[in-house]
């Protein structure tokens, strides 16, 4: 580090120099095959593309777990917490790791995420990694199932805090896939749904599949004896806002009390809303002063129905909700799109939709099917601008198909799936591919301006460009390490980039010093006319 400054090539150039040398000529000399064998790794990456599983973003393990509870849609607000404390008490009880659970039941009181009183969020609080007895949060969520199995008619399923957030900010649903079944009857479309969650608990990697219960709650129906009203001079607009007013209330003024307002409701007793029988056994005061017993009025059933209505596109509307593990998302439902096709015949009017992080995966991809090309069009304009000539801007774009060989064939060694991150990988991969083109090809014609015959141009050229295409590609690959082997919170997403454009480095490189030189040679160098010119 003290030393004096040598400008001469390090010993490792030298030596990478030395290898180099003899692979090039053999390149040079052998162009056609060279070709050829870059061509049939371009065929074989296409195909590996094909085998490589394909997913939205991956998993991240943010450390901590949400178990989703749902019961059954009749149940009452203290039977649905006593269900929670006896769950909670049971976890704590069977699986060490868990030290806490926070619950949270029902709708909150802003109303921006709807929950009804039979669904619980259960936010664990976990102890440090180190004092478990299970090896990963897998084994860990297997363990709570077991626990699950003791609550029979409770449904569950599993997620995490930013995970849960982001997929009902995206889609509207908790789960990595989620089956939408429209439709006009709603017996109909909760029998699908049934059927449907059948069908996806079969398939290889399906995961809590359930359908949200929408079917179940009780009400008491009111049916008005229109003749014994219209003989009291009652309509039934009258009288169902009268009931009306007695249950919801009927707001009446606003209270003010420092910054805030509170509405100011006037309703019957709290009896009327817990028993049916005292809602029966009031009275209907009449116009004239006189009071009617209400049973004379109406004829109250008890009835079963919807906990709640959902719609989107204008038609009603039931989910089923599925996770995948095991198995990339994509492939998953392909096979679940083919196996529903074959098994389950749709009523008439039905249709189906496939959303949640599916939806997202293939929105992503649409987006990069414009994205990419767009960028691609846009390298093409700068290197004509820069080369002036449309055979070198082409000749520097061939690296990109032959740097994605790497790319691909890495994901499919390292079983990682093609999401967001890894297409983020390829198009930086894209960039690093191109600046190594540009590096040789500048070069080149720098050669071929000197007089220098094309023979002499591309071996001198490409021994000389050595040391840049080998800096610019080692930096990027060392720079990428950290993230290849991250353990930590988020390196589930890091990892995909990485394992990307260090295997594309890989080849973009050699396809830069073997195959460029032949290419350039054969398509690149300019006219016999405009190199005498020069």
């Amino acid at each position: 580090l003290i030393g004096r400054v040598r400008h001469g090539e390090p010993r490792v150039v030298r030596a990478l120099a030395a290898v180099y040398r003899p692979v090039l000529e053999w390149s040079l000399a052998h162009g056609g095959v060279v070709l050829g064998m870059a061509l049939g790794a371009m065929a074989l990456a296409g195909f590996l593309y094909f085998q490589v599983g394909k997913t939205f973003m991956p998993t991240m393990d943010e450390g901590d777990l949400i178990v989703q509870l749902e019961k059954l849609p009749s149940i009452t607000l203290e039977e649905s917490i006593a269900v929670d404390t006896r769950f909670q008490k049971a976890l704590m009880a069977e699986v060490p790791e868990v030290l806490g659970v926070v619950s949270r039941t029902g709708s909150d009181e802003i109303g921006l995420d709807p929950m009804g009183l039979n669904e619980t969020d259960s936010f664990l609080v976990l102890r440090p990694r180190e004092k478990w007895t299970v090896p990963d949060k897998e084994a860990l969520k297997e363990r709570i199932r077991q626990v699950l199995e003791h609550f029979p008619g409770v449904a569950y399923t599993f997620t995490q805090p930013i995970e849960m957030r982001v997929s009902e900010m995206l889609t509207g649903v908790r789960g990595d896939v989620a089956i939408k079944i429209f439709g006009d009857d709603f017996e109909a479309l909760n029998r699908t749904a049934e059927a449907l969650v059948g069908i996806i608990s079969e398939l290889d990697g399906a995961q809590d599949v359930y359908a949200p219960r929408n079917e179940g709650a009780q009400y008491l129906r009111l049916v008005v004896d229109r003749l014994s009203a219209g003989r009291l001079g009652l309509d039934v607009d009258t009288l169902e806002d009268d009931l009306r007013a007695q249950i919801e209330g009927l707001r009446v003024g606003t209270v003010y009390r420092q910054a805030r307002r509170y509405p100011l409701l006037l309703r019957g007793p709290e009896s009327l809303r817990e028993s049916p029988a005292a809602f029966a056994h009031q009275y209907v005061v009449l116009d004239d002063g006189k009071r009617v017993p209400l049973a004379q009025l109406v004829r109250i059933e008890r009835s079963e129905g919807p906990v709640a209505v959902k719609r989107e596109h204008g038609k009603r509307m039931a989910v089923v909700i599925a996770n995948v593990t095991g198995r990339d998302l994509v492939g998953f439902v392909e096979e679940a799109k083919r196996v529903v096709a074959e098994r389950l015949e749709l009523p008439t009017g039905f249709y189906l939709e496939w959303g949640g992080q599916f939806e997202n995966q293939q929105r992503a991809a649409r987006r990069l099917a414009i994205v990419v090309p767009v960028a691609v069009g846009l390298i093409f304009l700068i290197l004509f601008s820069t080369f002036r000539s449309v055979r070198q801007a082409l000749l520097v774009l061939a690296n990109i198909p032959f740097a994605m060989i790497g790319g691909v064939v890495s994901l499919w060694l390292t079983g990682a799936y093609l999401s967001v991150p890894a297409s983020v990988g390829f198009i930086a991969l894209l960039g690093i591919a191109v600046l190594n083109g540009v590096v040789m090809v500048t070069y080149f014609n720098q050669l071929q301006a000197m007089g220098r015959p094309v023979e002499r141009v591309v071996r001198e050229g490409a021994l000389r460009r050595l040391r840049p295409v080998l800096m610019t590609a080692s930096i990027a690959a060392f720079g990428l390490v950290p993230l290849l082997f991250a353990t930590g919170p988020g390196s589930e997403i890091q990892r995909p980039l990485a394992i990307v454009v260090i295997g594309g480095l890989v080849t973009s490189t050699l396809l830069t010093l073997v195959l460029l030189p032949v290419l350039y040679r054969r398509f690149g160098a300019p006219p016999a006319k405009e190199s005498a010119h020069a």
